[in-house]
């Protein structure tokens, strides 16, 4: 590659291509960071899901309060919400209104298996993740964006056939004897 001239070089020193326009640029890039989300459709998707949330909080505080159809759908948003385990409790409105497209990234397989201490760290627990290590119920996730419910998270397992689950029961000594035969 040819040296760049003066002009350009003064040019270049003008654009900044690691961040875009009318995007949140600084604040992406810092999550996609901390969570390890690989790919930025990953981040548009939760920040959609985000604005869609806090689009539909404020039509239903519109409406009014003692309404039955009110009641109903906030009941409906909350316990949907904390089901998914995006928000703490099911008390109030005013906890859709500051969620966030970390509180989507904090459900993600990966950093539920750092917080469950399955990995130290995220990079480790997404290798696991798509080397096939990690069943989720009965089934082998090999996709780290899998967001898990608050009831899918008792069920994050090692694979059966795992070599990590071997060592981990092994350095435990709780390894089986008929387990040292396969």
């Amino acid at each position: 590659m040819r040296k760049l001239k003066f002009h350009e070089k003064k040019l270049l020193k003008k654009v900044n291509f690691l961040e875009w326009k009318r995007e949140r640029g600084q604040k992406e890039a810092l999550v996609m960071r901390r969570y390890l989300v690989t790919g930025r459709d990953d981040y548009k998707r939760y920040n959609i899901l985000c604005g869609m949330v806090t689009k539909l909080v404020n039509i239903l505080k519109q409406v009014d309060p003692k309404d039955p159809f009110r009641v109903e759908m906030t009941d409906l948003l909350l316990e949907k919400l904390y089901n998914i385990g995006v928000i703490p409790t099911k008390k109030s409105l005013a906890l859709c209104d500051k969620l966030s497209v970390s509180s989507f990234c904090r459900r993600r397989l990966a950093t539920v298996l750092v917080r469950l201490h399955f990995a130290e760290r995220l990079k480790e627990a997404v290798t696991y993740i798509e080397q096939g290590h990690i069943r989720v119920g009965p089934d082998t996730v090999t996709d780290p964006a899998f967001l898990v419910t608050r009831t899918f998270e008792d069920f994050v397992t090692w694979v059966d056939t795992s070599k990590i689950k071997r060592k981990v029961l092994q350095y435990n000594e709780r390894l089986d004897d008929y387990d040292l035969l396969n």
